[in-house]
């Protein structure tokens, strides 16, 4: 059976409510998932790639997703808030989407063995995933990324 992204309901900072995979917006979307506040630094490693691509390549759109476990829905009006005070920009709000799941289920459905580093992935809106990697952008991952998309 081929893995997919499960289906799973968040909203972004900028307040839009999502059913993900269906309400990604571009063709090929790279998600950022974090399972950590201080993994932000990892993540932020792979923005300037994202913009550059989404410049490059039409129907290219990219997500960072913080995966929270959702013991912690009843504190998200303070969470989901703390985090928009630290992103002025609407665009990066706008697709910024917290997931406030069960985190054990996502991380057993998208064979994620551990929520110690983050996993940029490659997801259609029908779910299918055509790349994944763990951790920091490197510049194999972002020469396998680019010859994906370049494929697709």
């Amino acid at each position: 059976m081929e893995l997919r992204f499960p289906e799973v309901d968040g909203s972004s900072l900028s307040g839009t409510v999502h059913h993900l995979p269906d309400t990604l917006a571009g063709d090929r979307n790279l998600l950022l998932i974090a399972f950590r506040q201080w993994q932000q630094r990892d993540v932020d490693t792979w923005v300037p790639l994202a913009e550059a691509l989404a410049a490059e390549i039409a129907g290219f759109r990219a997500y960072e997703l913080p995966v929270i476990s959702r013991a912690y829905r009843t504190v998200s009006g303070f969470i989901d808030g703390g985090m928009r005070g630290g992103i002025p920009d609407p665009q990066v709000r706008d697709a910024t989407i917290t997931l406030y799941l069960n985190r054990r289920q996502f991380l057993h459905d998208l064979r994620i063995p551990s929520v110690r580093a983050i996993v940029p992935m490659l997801v259609t809106p029908t779910g299918e995933i055509l790349w994944r990697t763990t951790g920091r952008r490197t510049a194999g991952d972002e020469a396998s990324l680019r010859q994906v998309l370049a494929e697709r």
